[in-house]
Formats: structure tokens, sequence, C-alpha cells
């Protein structure tokens, strides 16, 4: 165990524990629950700039703490939204944290009946989508745009004030109400994946009422470059790509797929390979996206994705056909991410875009990337309205986590915040909370008693 020490936070008003107001939350039990959760509602403006106009309700939940409660932390799975009640109920990871915090959640805006959750949702659904091919002339991105802008507007049209204040700039202003409804004391955050986002923008908009956050497995979406931030997530494709090709050499059975690939990459690009066991075929786009998923997955699924690759390479791509799902790389681009994301506004736009991701990531390319799933957004009938930006200064140091790639992305993030440590796993995975002990401890002695390591970066 690393030394630690006590950081002391900057605090702003009360105490990080001290309530402000009495709690004015009605908490009773929640529907079906089995587990001793309480639930409340708590009314929200759907659109924060017009704050006396209509509301929508999030519906909360509570694990109660079994000791003595030193203050509550607020916790959001991402997704980028999600029933966070029935996933608190479903998840058995708050045990030790409970002994002195009370558990906090909330079935995020938009999400309601048909996912699961018990607050206002938007009444469609979005669902996944073979991902678009990149557009080949001007005449084929203006398509792109109508396809996607007729797909947005079967969803908008059931509530266009709900569509278009579901970023996640309007979660974190959510999490600000929620954190007043507790009773007013300084927020401590937990945030899985997506809702990282939610955490980056409450801090850019509420920074003098952090008390302690955690970001668990997220993105970074707290710069002024965001091309520059793209070719990072290309970079960690290529580094997932040849971290696989390092164990080829080193096992000395498949020395011989990187080449392979490169030259399949090139083949598929001028003509799709067949996969015989079905009536499709992979142009060099889909077999990338496909490799850097189960190059990501690490040593376990190295052997196949070798196998899979010579395969392809002789003719048949039938081993990159996923078990469950789409047969070709989907994306799941909706409503959030394209009020989060920017995107491309014209074919030259995107055209020098994939170049730059190309070019740093030679073998992996744009899978994976924002750069392909923007894609979705172009022609969106909503603009963005949660771009990415830098975070202020004032801000408390945080806490960031994160396996391969994750834990990059989330320390660009906590660059910008003196003090910050990364708990970092040195493998394959997504989040560390849920199923990596030492980082659920370093995150639980954080949020009860304000304590991060003295090094920077923790390996866990």
């Amino acid at each position: 165990m690393l030394k630690s020490i006590a950081i002391a936070l900057t605090l702003l008003g009360s105490g990080a524990h001290a309530s402000q107001a009495a709690d004015p939350l009605e908490w009773n039990p929640c529907p079906g629950d089995k587990v001793g959760m309480e639930c409340a509602d708590l009314r929200v403006p759907v659109d924060w700039q017009k704050a006396d106009g209509r509301t929508i309700m999030l519906k909360l939940g509570r694990l109660k703490a079994t000791g003595v409660s030193k203050g509550s932390v607020l916790v959001a799975y991402g997704g980028p939204g999600a029933p966070g009640i029935a996933l608190t109920q479903s998840v058995d990871w708050w045990a030790g944290l409970r002994e002195r915090m009370d558990i906090v959640t909330w079935d995020t805006r938009g999400y309601g009946e048909q996912f699961g959750g018990l607050g206002t949702g938007l009444p469609c659904t979005w669902t996944r989508l073979p991902l678009p091919k990149f557009p080949e002339d001007d005449a084929d991105f203006g398509r792109l745009a109508d396809a996607n802008r007729g797909y947005a507007e079967a969803c908008r049209a059931k509530d266009p004030e709900l569509f278009a204040n579901m970023s996640s700039a309007d979660n974190a202003r959510d999490m600000e109400a929620i954190r007043k409804a507790l009773g007013g004391a300084k927020l401590n955050f937990y945030g899985a994946s997506y809702a990282g986002f939610y955490g980056q923008d409450y801090a850019r908009l509420f920074p003098g009422q952090v008390r302690t956050m955690v970001l668990d497995g997220t993105w970074h979406h707290s710069t002024a470059d965001w091309a520059g931030e793209l070719e990072e997530m290309a970079r960690s494709n290529q580094q997932a790509i040849e971290r696989f090709f390092d164990w080829c050499a080193a096992a000395g059975k498949c020395r011989d797929v990187p080449g392979k690939w490169r030259k399949l990459i090139a083949e598929a690009d001028r003509r799709p390979i067949p996969a015989k066991k079905s009536s499709i075929a992979y142009d060099g786009r889909d077999l990338q996206a496909f490799a850097v998923g189960s190059a990501r997955q690490g040593a376990e699924a190295w052997p196949k994705l070798a196998r899979d690759i010579r395969a392809a390479a002789a003719g048949d791509a039938s081993g990159f056909i996923p078990e469950r799902g789409l047969r070709y790389p989907d994306q799941s681009t909706g409503v959030t991410e394209c009020l989060d994301w920017p995107r491309p506004s014209s074919r030259a736009g995107l055209e020098s875009l994939i170049a730059r991701v190309r070019k740093v990531a030679p073998d992996a390319g744009t899978a994976n990337t924002m750069a392909t799933g923007t894609l979705g957004c172009v022609g969106w009938p909503v603009p963005v309205t949660d771009p990415p930006a830098p975070l202020p200064k004032g801000i408390p140091p945080i806490l960031g986590a994160g396996a391969w790639g994750e834990s990059d992305a989330v320390q660009r993030v906590l660059k910008q915040v003196p003090g910050s440590v990364t708990v970092r796993h040195e493998g394959p995975g997504h989040t560390l909370y849920g199923v990596n002990s030492c980082a659920r401890d370093h995150i639980n002695r954080y949020f009860t008693d304000s304590v991060l390591s003295t090094a920077a970066t923790v390996t866990c």
C-alpha cells in the first residue's frame, strides 16, 4: 500500500458534510424493492434556461448508510443515460462505502419506462444502427445528413423540448438540483463510463460545489482541441493492436499476423472480404472495428483474433461475424451524444479529420473513435449544446480510474486539476470500481476521508 496523505480540499461555504437546509425530499420504499432502497421524486426544469417553464420528474433512489452517515455519494452509471435505481439495486458494489455514506442515484432524464426508468422519459427509442459508410462525395454527405435527420425527427416529434435538453450539461444541472435537495452539502460524485461527462460538466459549471469526484472509465470531454482528442482515441486503439502484435511476436506462433493484417486491410478497402457463413462482406474499416474490440479484451481473445485474421487473409472473414447483435460494426449514437460531440459540417472537414486519425493509427484507423461515432449526428436537427471545453481553476483534486486506454483518457482530464490522482489497471476492462478491489479501496477512502495517494498514478 502506497503511503497516502489527506489532501486539504478547498471548500467554499459550509463544511463538507454539513447540511445547509432540511432535506425536502419525501422518501418512501421504491416500487418492488428488495434491497432496502428508498425513492423520492424531484421536479426539475426540462430546459434549465427556462427555470420557470415546464418541469419533468426525476426519480431518486437512496441506500442509507449502514453505520453513522458522513454524507451522500451521488452515483451515475453512464450509458449515456441509465436507470440508476435499477442498476444500483442489481449490484453489490456499495457495501463497504455504505458503512459511512448514503448511496444516492437517479434515473436520468429521458430514460423512462422503455429503458427501465421511473422518471420522465422521452417517449421514443433509438436503436443501435449499422455504422454508416464514409461519404464518397458531397452529394453522399448530403444523403447521410438527410437520412440521419429523418431518423432523429421521428424521435424528436414525440417531445421536442426534452429531445433538445438531454445533454450531459443538462444532467449536470440535474445533479446540482439533487445536491440542493439533499440538503446543500458539497457534492460527492461517482461517474462511471459516459457519466464521467456529467462529472466534467458539473465541475465546469459548479466548481465551488465539488467535495470529491471520481471519474471511472470515462473519456476526455474537457479539451479545447477536439480533433486532437480524436487523435488520442485513435492512438489508444493503435496501442491495443500493437499490444496484440507484440504478443504474437513473443508467442512465436503468429509472427506472420501483423503483415497479413496490413495487407488484409488494404485489400478489403479495395474489395470487401466475404464472410462465407453469411451473405455479407467486410471492408477495411469494418475489420478494424472488430479487431480493435478483440484486441482490447486482452490475451484471452488474442488467439482467436490471430486465427480470424489468417482466415480473412485467405478469403473468408466469417470469424469476425459477432456472435450476437448486428453483423456489421454498429454505433449507439443518440440524443445525448449528438448534443455533446462536435460533428463534421462538410465532407471536406470529415476527410481532413479522417486523414489525421489514420496517420496516427495506421493499423486501427478510425475504428471505434468519435470520428466514426459522429457520423450518426451529421444532419441532426438540434445543434451541439454541450461542446467540450477546458475545466476552470479552483476545482479540488479529482480521482480518476481506468484500465487500458481509459486511464490515459482520464489523465488528460485530470492534468487540468492540480493534486488529482489516477488509479490505473494495466489490463483490459471497462471501469474499475465494481471489479477491482484495490481501486475500490482507494475510491472509498477518498469519498469518506478526502484521502488521495501521494503518487499521481497508482497501479491496481
